[in-house]
């Protein structure tokens, strides 16, 4: 078997391992199918497997490669994929007993672009329910652990990717974000993540209730986790759309990211940080600034409240054909909600006339222990002493994702207590190359990804 530590390294990397003959498709496989039974079972992230068909296919893309064959930029790599997406042939459940027998006959256009770029598929990853929680929890799969602390969460709805992409048990994953499950689950893990510019990359193909999977939500977006920036601009290029009414223009990358104008908006009234997360983004702030990139303290010049609670009137909407209730887009208010988002995002819109990316937390809190009991009405988090409402901790990626606004996720630091902390770096709509490129330099400066303790053990 090949080294363990290649486990870990970035996607582009073992891609490159594979084209450049280090190793084969198979032998990262086998590598990776090796880790999952042995860690899973204290993780429980891997929810359906498909090894068998997986060892087809890496031993497919390894002849391949032996014939010469033009390879695709994801040849060979070993991956899994949320079960929110729908996979071709194999279970895709949603997380929900509904369906629990689900085989798709198609992949999901992000799942269909992996493969022809030429990604393994080996099995799928947990999530809550319908994609429902910023847990990672389902009365079909049962609890995903973080794999800094299984006591605590991973974060969701992406946090069986965001636990697999972590401990080193997948070249990369696709994950979902409405209200954050994207960037929790990556800050929470200590992984990179990428929430899009609404509309760049398709989300049909998503479970998000019985019926799914056929149209585009509002809000909704589907992105890579991976353990590095460049690995999120691969696979962006890999998965965004080429053409259509949703795809905005696109910012070219920087070619100096210090250069970029930063705002800093690390704490707020509306949504105070706990200070063991906000010490950790204090400190990378400063860390920047010891590197000559010039940053100011600013926000833009809106209600962060009201606009944290028109993104979840929004989200409500997406998201209400998952319940018993009638669809609240039919409501008479949900016009009124889009037209206070709009003054919303005119207001970032100025704002990104003054600078180009921002550094915003993701969460209040840092990863917190598993909260099962109850709703989302009746649990509650602790900050600085006092006990906040759960939902609470989607004021901070609600308010970017109601703007339709790029977001990526980049380890900066650990709290005292040895638990991940990230920042979101945010862009206009389509700078989604622009805050990937800076979220490179930051995880340079402060860090980036690093192994968690469980997953080198033996």
């Amino acid at each position: 078997m090949i080294d363990e530590s290649i486990a870990f390294w970035s996607a582009t990397r073992q891609a490159a391992g594979i084209r450049d003959g280090l190793f084969s498709s198979r032998d990262l496989l086998e590598l990776f199918i090796a880790r999952i039974e042995r860690l899973n079972p204290k993780l429980n992230c891997v929810v359906t497997k498909d090894f068998d068909v997986a060892r087809r296919g890496a031993d497919t893309a390894d002849k391949a490669r032996a014939n010469g064959e033009d390879l695709g930029v994801l040849h060979g790599l070993p991956i899994t994929v949320k079960d929110a997406l729908m996979t071709q042939g194999l279970r895709s459940t949603g997380g929900a007993r509904e369906l629990a027998e689900l085989v798709p006959e198609v992949d999901a256009p992000t799942v269909a672009a992996v493969r022809a770029a030429g990604a393994v598929i080996m099995g799928k990853t947990n999530l809550p329910r319908w994609s429902g929680d910023i847990q990672t929890f389902n009365d079909l799969f049962g609890t995903t652990g973080n794999p800094w602390n299984t006591e605590r969460t991973p974060g969701g709805s992406s946090g069986g990717a965001a636990c697999a992409v972590a401990a080193g048990l997948t070249s990369f994953e696709i994950g979902t974000d409405i209200g954050g499950s994207i960037r929790f689950p990556a800050a929470f893990c200590g992984i990179y993540g990428h929430k899009p510019t609404w509309g760049v990359v398709p989300s049909t193909g998503y479970l998000d209730h019985v019926n799914g999977g056929t149209t585009e939500a509002d809000v909704n977006v589907i992105g890579p986790l991976a353990r590095s920036a460049d690995d999120l601009k691969l696979l962006m290029d890999v998965m965004q759309r080429r053409a259509g009414p949703l795809l905005p223009s696109f910012d070219a990358e920087p070619e100096n990211p210090a250069s970029l104008r930063l705002a800093a908006w690390i704490d707020d009234p509306f949504c105070p940080v706990d200070a063991s997360v906000k010490t950790v983004l204090a400190a990378a702030v400063e860390k920047l600034r010891a590197s000559n990139i010039s940053i100011t303290e600013a926000s833009p010049a809106l209600d962060p409240a009201r606009g944290a609670a028109v993104g979840g009137r929004l989200v409500g909407a997406a998201t209400s054909l998952n319940s018993n209730s009638p669809p609240s887009f039919l409501h008479p208010d949900w016009l009124g909600w889009q037209t206070e988002r709009e003054s919303m995002c005119a207001a970032w819109a100025s704002f990104f006339e003054s600078y180009d990316v921002a550094l915003l937390p993701v969460a209040f809190v840092p990863p917190f222990p598993h909260q099962q009991d109850g709703d989302f009405g009746s649990r509650k988090l602790i900050a600085n002493g006092e006990a906040r409402p759960y939902l609470d901790v989607v004021a901070w990626t609600i308010l970017v994702g109601m703007a339709r606004l790029p977001s990526t996720v980049v380890p900066v630091g650990f709290t005292d207590d040895g638990l991940p902390i990230a920042v979101q770096i945010v862009g206009r709509p389509g700078a989604d190359r622009v805050t990937m490129a800076f979220a490179s330099l930051v995880g340079d400066l402060c860090g980036g990804y690093r192994v968690p303790p469980i997953a080198q053990s033996a």
